[in-house]
């Protein structure tokens, strides 16, 4: 069976499809082209996200992690980095799509072209979540401790009304900051720092 959560501002509304099994990887893959308005992810069990457009000033925010951290990508060069766009297939067979993320480039490289094209089955080596209005924590949090389980070295989940970043790394406690200036990604991201000014 197929079942798409719809996320509200408040609470996902659930829509079974009982007739239908759960869809295949090719199937997601044209649901989603045939839905290129909407903001789509899958879980591991098979659960299809329907999420709203992001609110406007959360698209600001956005854009400014995003800006920053293309640009320390530029400067670096070992890796690529990705929008909030992008979906990814991970390990456990979720698909996924951080508010911002990168890769190295060599694990980047060693794809097909025929799998960067699709939803890559690969998972970011960071990735960063910023939480809007309409977002629960745990679930995000939930979110969090997914990327790292699947791979992730580095993850940071921004909650703007709390004004904290909660900083996960595998085997490791979660860290969490307390209104900070800027956010440091040594030692998994040498020299990149994310400047909090734009983002509260």
């Amino acid at each position: 069976m197929t079942t798409l959560l719809i996320q509200t501002e408040s609470t996902p509304l659930t829509v079974n499809f009982p007739s239908l099994v759960q869809m295949t990887n090719e199937q997601f893959y044209e649901f989603c082209q045939a839905n290129g308005d909407l903001r789509i992810e899958r879980t591991a069990n098979g659960e299809v996200i329907i999420m709203p457009p992001a609110f406007s000033d959360t698209g600001n925010r956005n854009f400014n992690i995003a800006a920053q951290l293309g640009y320390w990508t530029e400067q670096d060069g070992t890796g690529i980095g990705f929008d909030s766009s992008t979906g990814f297939t991970l390990p456990n067979g979720a698909m996924r799509s951080p508010d911002a993320s990168w890769i190295e480039l060599e694990r980047w490289n060693a794809l097909t072209d025929a799998q960067k094209a699709s939803f890559a089955p690969i998972f970011p080596d960071f990735v960063i979540e910023l939480r809007s209005s309409s977002d629960r924590l745990i679930k995000l949090q939930d979110k969090m401790q997914e990327y790292i389980d699947n791979g992730a070295s580095l993850g940071w989940l921004i909650d703007r009304q709390n004004r904290k970043v909660y900083i996960y790394r595998p085997n490791r406690e979660v860290e969490i900051l307390e209104n900070p200036e800027a956010v440091s990604g040594n030692p998994e991201l040498p020299g990149f720092i994310l400047r909090m000014t734009k983002i509260w």
